[in-house]
């Protein structure tokens, strides 16, 4: 499950950043008031990245918390 999460993460950077990049490519090449609009996915798919990320190092945590729970008993 760690490898799925990795791999996730990562495509939610990958996606986020291609798609500002290309935003950003056709708000020159078109004019932006048409294509504005579209950062709000490329933000969209940052901000998944980053909550999967926190996800990911709380579910660490939580994981050797119990861990250590289980070595006390």
């Amino acid at each position: 499950m760690k490898t799925y999460n990795k791999i996730m993460q990562f495509f939610w950077l990958a996606m986020g950043l291609v798609t500002i990049v290309a935003v950003t490519y056709m708000g020159l090449t078109d004019g932006f008031d048409r294509w504005a609009s579209y950062y709000f996915f490329g933000v969209l798919a940052l901000l998944l990245y980053f909550v999967r990320r926190f996800m990911m190092k709380r579910m660490e945590k939580h994981e050797a918390y119990l861990e250590e729970k289980g070595k006390k008993k």
